[in-house]
């Protein structure tokens, strides 16, 4: 698949307009940078305010945590649908805040309890144990990218300017370290986080799984079988989202841990979809760091959360559209000097 990168004369452009605001030169810092991205992004400079920011939340629940690799139990995932649902949720509140369009759907939850439109695109429940059993059979993986297309299709068709895709799922850490890690050769001590909260023992039990299912995977290199064996449908809703919605052209604001390894897949899968991706924040989960350096992408915020939803993204927001507000609105030096 090719994907057509973003406008590098409008890139130009803008940081050429950026020069020349009436302000020392680079001054903005990585204001200067995110304006350029969504500059280019659109084709046009300056760039048109971003006034439809969607948010679109992928949830899903996970065998392996019948391991013990996450701290509460499965049924938390249905109780925080619910609550992204009825606007109570911690991203439900920065979403009203920030003024972004958000939306849950159940993809794997582990429950048949939700309807039209939350469980419209409901592909399983849960998903098999990936440190025994492989995650999905080929047209499951299939069936998951092209669901997510779907999904971007219709972000895309209301409009969207901009699109984060969060996460909800208790174990969604795990399948995230064990990705990263098969796919940069890298053991699980180096990419596994405590997830929600384990105390040592179970962080160390954790790792445990986490090395189990890398093994597992062992000399695997195509990222669509790692994705097939290891990942989960949510996961791979993700990988098909941020894959399409780069082929569309909408930039994509990325979350934390699991949207990060998402994108990671999606480059993979897709070479050139990161040129439409910015990092909204980073998490203090290890493997985000390395998926990052991967990407080239260096987070907006770094405020140590790690609530998922895509709230990290979400609270990033108003620093994207004040990058794209300051190169409309502030003069250029040029005028202010004549």
């Amino acid at each position: 698949m090719q994907i057509t990168p973003p406008s590098a004369h409008a890139r130009h452009e803008a940081l050429e307009r950026l020069d020349g605001l009436a302000k020392p030169v680079g001054s903005l810092g990585r204001l200067e940078a995110v304006g350029a991205f969504i500059s280019a992004c659109q084709g046009a400079c300056p760039p048109k305010p971003l006034g439809n920011v969607r948010a679109v939340v992928l949830a899903g629940d996970h065998g392996v945590t019948a391991s013990g690799v996450a701290a509460y139990p499965p049924a938390v995932t249905i109780a925080m649908v619910q609550m992204i649902a009825s606007g109570q949720a911690g991203v439900s509140v920065l979403a009203r805040q920030h003024d972004v369009a958000l939306r849950v759907l159940d993809i794997s939850v582990d429950s048949d309890s939700f309807e039209d439109p939350i469980s419209a695109f409901k592909l399983a429940r849960s998903c098999p144990p990936i440190d025994t059993t492989d995650a999905m059979s080929t047209e499951q993986l299939d069936e998951a990218l092209a669901l997510g297309r779907r999904i971007a299709e219709q972000e895309r068709d209301a409009g969207a300017q901009l699109l984060i895709v969060g996460d909800l799922g208790i174990g969604n850490t795990t399948p995230c370290a064990a990705l990263v890690g098969a796919r940069l050769g890298l053991p699980a001590a180096e990419v596994t986080g405590r997830g929600a909260g384990l105390d040592d023992a179970a962080y160390d039990a954790k790792k445990a799984v986490v090395q189990q299912i890398i093994d597992r995977v062992d000399g695997v290199d195509d990222p669509r079988t790692l994705l097939r064996m290891i990942g989960s449908p949510d996961i791979a809703v993700g990988v098909g989202v941020m894959i399409a919605a780069a082929e569309f052209g909408v930039p994509i604001l990325v979350d934390g841990i699991v949207a990060t390894t998402e994108a990671l897949y999606a480059e993979a899968i897709a070479p050139g979809a990161a040129a439409w991706m910015i990092s909204g924040h980073r998490s203090p989960e290890p493997s985000l760091n390395h998926s990052l350096t991967a990407l080239g992408l260096h987070p907006l915020l770094d405020l140590g959360m790690r609530l998922g939803e895509g709230s990290g993204a979400v609270a990033a927001v108003p620093l994207v559209r004040s990058s794209v507000l300051v190169m409309r609105e502030m003069a250029l030096l040029a005028d202010v000097l004549s």
